[in-house]
Order: C-alpha cells, then sequence, then structure tokens
C-alpha cells in the first residue's frame, strides 16, 4: 500500500505533525516544495473548511495526486471569534508567531481569566486527483494565558492553556501535545479514513 500523499501546505511545522502520526505506515508524506512548479492557492474562504477544501482540490488537480490540506486557526471568545481564518496573518503581512502572540495579548490585556476562553480549530480535507475524498475537523478547547510560555511547538502554542491542565501547548511534549490537540485529533480522523481508502484503492487494482 505504499503510495506518496502531497502535504498541501509549506509550513515544515505542520509537516513534522503530519508525518509524527503516519509513522508506522506505508504512507511517504510529499511536500509542495516538490512541486516548485505548481502556483499557490489563494486561501481567500470564510471558513477552515472553505481554505482546506479549495487547496486539497486544486493541489490535486495540478499534481494528480492524493493531498491532504490543513486550515487552522485560534478563536478567541472575547475577540468575537477572531482570529480565526487569518490566524496566520494576524499581526499583518509578513508577521512571525511573536508578532501574533504580542498582538493577542495586548488585546487581552484587561480581559479576565474567566473571559479568556478560546479554542483551537484544525480542519484536514482530502482530495485524489481532484474528487473529495473526505474532510474532518478537530477542536481543543481551552483558554489564554497573561505570557508566553514554553519553546515548543509553533504559533499560538505559547499562550493557549488546553482545558484542563496548567500548561500551555509549549511547554507539552509533542507526543502529548498531539494526544490532545486540534489537530492531532483532525489527523487521527483523516488517518483512517486515508488508510481504508489506499486499501481499497490497492485491492481494486489488484482485482483489475
Amino acid at each position: 500500500m505504499g503510495r506518496s500523499v502531497l502535504l498541501a501546505t509549506q509550513n515544515k511545522d505542520k509537516l513534522r505533525e503530519l508525518q509524527s502520526l503516519l509513522r508506522g505506515t506505508k504512507v511517504h508524506v510529499c511536500l509542495l516544495s516538490e512541486f516548485p512548479r505548481t502556483p499557490s492557492v489563494r486561501e481567500d474562504g470564510k471558513t477552515f473548511e472553505e481554505n482546506a477544501e479549495k487547496k486539497a482540490r486544486v493541489y490535486s488537480k495540478r499534481t494528480r495526486s492524493f493531498v491532504l490540506a490543513d486550515d487552522s486557526g485560534l478563536e478567541v471568545r472575547a475577540l468575537g471569534g477572531r482570529p480565526g481564518v487569518y490566524s496566520a496573518r494576524f499581526a499583518g503581512p509578513r508577521c512571525s508567531y511573536a508578532d501574533n502572540n504580542q498582538k493577542l495579548l495586548s488585546l487581552l490585556r484587561d480581559v479576565s481569566w474567566p473571559k479568556r476562553d478560546a479554542r483551537f480549530v484544525s480542519v484536514v480535507s482530502a482530495f485524489d486527483n481532484g474528487r473529495k475524498v473526505a474532510t474532518v475537523r478537530g477542536e481543543c478547547e481551552g483558554r489564554i494565558g497573561y505570557l508566553e510560555k514554553g519553546r515548543n511547538g509553533f504559533g499560538y502554542d505559547p499562550v493557549f492553556i488546553p482545558k484542563g491542565l496548567g500548561k500551555t501547548y509549549a511547554e507539552l511534549t509533542s507526543a502529548k501535545k498531539n494526544a490532545l490537540s486540534h489537530r492531532g485529533k483532525a489527523l487521527r480522523k483523516v488517518k483512517k479514513i486515508l488508510l481504508h481508502y489506499l486499501s481499497r484503492r490497492q485491492t481494486l487494482n489488484d482485482a483489475g
């Protein structure tokens, strides 16, 4: 069942998380950098689902590959759900992870602890040669801390404290984070679908 799956992102942090989840399978994960002539897809959807499905559909058509595309972000209740789909560029074009975190903490400076509720959302969509296979969603509830803490992870990990824990994502080991994170939940769902789909395709190919 060895087959390549293209992860439609240039984000190497996300790639590492997917590779970790698929470790032990015969699925080879490749990155968009292996298709240098493929134009980028504009993420202009109003929801995580729209962006994930658009990326997966377009890239799978252009590369004639099985593609997984993720769109994820942070929704903060006190900010009306922001930054949401704009999480990666919350502080402006070409901003850094630190820029986004500082803007978020600044906006929440006078917000009390009970009102700092937030959730991380990850939507992963799978398309094969332009045809939709599945779209799944994972969420993790928590709150935004007052300071950045921890050196692991990326993005908003240093300020997000998962519900029931006293540590930020960035203070957890990769294994612990993946076990409870939004992306971990979504990827475990899509992993089952992916392996079943590829196994079925292989069976049909063998029969043909």
